[in-house]
């Protein structure tokens, strides 16, 4: 075998691992991903004689509410799902129907004969939860769904005991401020929408009223999706690892005859 035959094996043996590991480490800061929120504690350990930090970011409790059908649901019934959730009630006045207008506009980015879909609705479950479950009972959450629209199974509007939403509006969700009368003011009115990635982590707020932050939040609905789960090992990079010895054998063997070819010319002359 001539000594280009073998440098094109060489080449060929390599490139795959080279324009992987290439790839992989340009595209790992390619994308700007949706920050995490509130962290809970950080883990320090030194592995290799290196210090190692590792951050235990807040993730949200479970809540158990029912939905405008009248099933009980959960939080943590919520598997392999980016949640949108906001609060809001039938009644109000002000904010909540323009807030409850772009969740439906971010709804109607599911649907397969929206021209305008970017959001897979396998992968989102849009929650509004009511801050008056005396008045939003299951019958009036429903009429007001099917009065804006709602699609029941993407989009569930709940309702339950007054004191557990409260305490997970303020507490798990962040969203409360305490005034001077001990009101939750800035909970009760608050037109975010929060975006919660499938371990059910704070990744972001974003206005309800505004349009261009429904188009943001869309868009990092779609990067949380992709977003790969950092304790589980790329699937290309296992099988390489697997082929590895493959790798190995090629890079002896092509050395090997690299040096007897060399050696045999030098025998000859």
């Amino acid at each position: 075998m001539s000594k280009k035959a073998l440098l094109a094996l060489l080449i060929a043996v390599l490139l795959p691992v080279v324009s992987y590991l290439f790839v992989k480490g340009y595209s790992d800061g390619a994308v700007k991903m949706p920050p995490r929120f509130y962290p809970d504690a950080i883990n320090e350990e030194v592995k290799d004689g290196k210090k190692i930090s590792d951050t235990i970011w807040h993730q949200v409790g479970n809540i158990n509410l029912t939905n405008q059908l009248g099933a009980k649901v959960s939080l943590d019934s919520i598997k392999d799902k980016v949640i949108v959730m906001d609060f809001f009630f039938t009644h109000c006045p002000s904010i909540c129907p323009y807030m409850t207008k772009n969740m439906r506009r971010l709804q109607d980015m599911m649907h397969s004969t929206d021209p305008r879909k970017i959001v897979d609705s396998s992968i989102v479950q849009l929650i509004s939860i009511s801050i008056d479950p005396k008045r939003d009972s299951v019958a009036a959450l429903k009429a007001y769904a099917d009065k804006h629209g709602v699609d029941h199974e993407r989009w569930w509007m709940l309702t339950g005991n007054i004191d557990s939403i409260y305490d997970f509006g303020v507490h798990e969700m962040r969203l409360g401020a305490i005034d001077g009368n001990g009101v939750d003011t800035l909970f009760e009115h608050s037109p975010k929408f929060v975006l919660l990635d499938k371990d059910h982590v704070i990744r972001g707020y974003y206005n309800g009223m505004d349009t261009a932050q429904i188009l943001k939040l869309s868009q990092d609905i779609v990067f949380l999706s992709l977003e790969k789960d950092k304790k589980k090992p790329s699937a290309i990079f296992q099988q390489l690892k697997q082929l590895w010895p493959i790798f190995v054998i090629v890079l002896v063997l092509v050395g090997a005859l690299l040096f007897f070819s060399s050696r045999s010319k030098n025998i000859i002359k």
